[in-house]
């Protein structure tokens, strides 16, 4: 049995006075993440004086460009831009339902068939509450958000821990190197290039598959930002030179455009241009790691001061970056502080990855009944 979209919630229409909001509790398209990846602060206020309302419990959407998946519930009552949908729910609806309901990739796919525009398609309201939805009875909801929302409960817990731990890693780096006054015994300074090899991709629409070789997924910095690489990732050639296909726990550097730093955990891949893959002969992963990390800021102030169209720093500047190098005694003691809390950060993060992939392949399968939860115990 099938109800539409607008038999099980509505739309939420009401106002809330901007005085009344913080950065904390404003939303807008700038700072919903895509992905299901919910939100973080907005980096300031709108000016006018009210704007859309939303109360604990609410699905808030992104209706501009739907494909990139913006979806939050909300946990505190706030106000959001004219380009976030609200949806509440209606009696006899669970509202983790909901949410997974709209979590679904088939209700993104469905949001885009159905939008208007082509360059910015933005989500037609009367067609959003045209979609299909199964018919469940609020005890059968309930036991199919349990499923759902544990996994994601798991995958939040990973995204704690990992916060913590790279606090922890900062914290014992800057202790350990920037606390100095004066070069300890034996210590000598360096710069970047001096401790690692800034690798930089190909441009891969020259390395497409054969009609025979299914092909691996671009690494670019749309997906070093986001974690993963996706079903919009473009494919390169398995028969790349081996030095540009990318595994898990490799560091990349995105020098160009969005300038960042990272552990990859997105699985294998291949290195597209203006992204570095840092790697060294001579130091470990966590030293070159948390050197080109803590330069991060600085190349970024200086990518923004000579943009004319993209931001980017040339290999000059990590010459230029200096470094702090321990003798053979220090360098192994402080290794083994914080190489180990890097390793923990990208088995939780592979982890993360697998959870995310679960909760994906089963979402849709309990939604259709296709996996019957009737007989489970919750």
């Amino acid at each position: 049995m099938k109800f539409k979209l607008e038999d099980i919630c509505s739309l939420r229409k009401e106002k809330i006075s901007i005085e009344k909001l913080t950065i904390e509790t404003y939303i807008s398209t700038e700072n919903m993440l895509p992905n299901k990846a919910g939100i973080v602060n907005a980096s300031a206020l709108p000016t006018i004086r009210s704007i859309q309302a939303y109360e604990k419990g609410d699905i808030l959407i992104s209706n501009i460009r739907p494909y990139f998946k913006k979806i939050w519930k909300a946990k505190i009552n706030g106000g959001c831009s004219n380009d976030i949908l609200v949806f509440k729910t209606k009696k006899n609806t669970d509202k983790d339902f909901l949410y997974y309901i709209l979590a679904d990739d088939a209700f993104f796919i469905y949001a885009m068939a159905t939008s208007k525009g082509t360059k910015m398609p933005r989500g037609d309201k009367i067609s959003i509450m045209q979609y299909e939805v199964p018919y469940f009875d609020v005890k059968i909801q309930k036991k199919i958000a349990s499923i759902l929302k544990s996994i994601d409960e798991k995958i939040e817990v990973y995204k704690q821990i990992n916060n913590n731990l790279e606090q922890h890693a900062k914290a014992i780096f800057e202790n350990e190197f920037l606390s100095l006054e004066i070069l300890p015994k034996d210590w000598k300074q360096a710069s970047l290039l001096d401790i690692a090899d800034y690798l930089n991709g190909l441009a891969m629409q020259k390395y497409r598959p054969s009609t025979d070789d299914e092909g691996i997924p671009v690494l670019k910095i749309k997906e070093l930002r986001q974690g993963y690489c996706d079903d919009k990732s473009e494919l390169c050639s398995t028969n790349i030179k081996h030095d540009y296909i990318i595994h898990d726990s490799d560091v990349i550097f995105s020098w160009s455009g969005s300038l960042l730093v990272d552990f990859w955990c997105g699985g294998t891949c291949g290195l597209n241009q203006h992204l570095f893959k840092v790697t060294s002969n001579k130091y470990d992963k966590w030293f070159y790691y948390a050197w080109t990390k803590y330069y991060l800021d600085h190349f970024i102030a200086v990518a923004t001061d000579k943009a004319t169209t993209m931001g980017h720093i040339k290999r000059d500047e990590l010459a230029k970056a200096k470094v702090i190098i321990p003798n053979s005694r220090d360098y192994k003691r402080i290794g083994a502080l914080i190489q180990p809390i890097y390793d923990l950060i990208i088995t939780n993060r592979i982890e993360n990855r697998k959870l995310i992939s679960l909760r994906d392949s089963i979402l849709p399968k309990l939604m259709s009944g296709e996996l019957d939860v009737s007989k489970i115990d919750i």
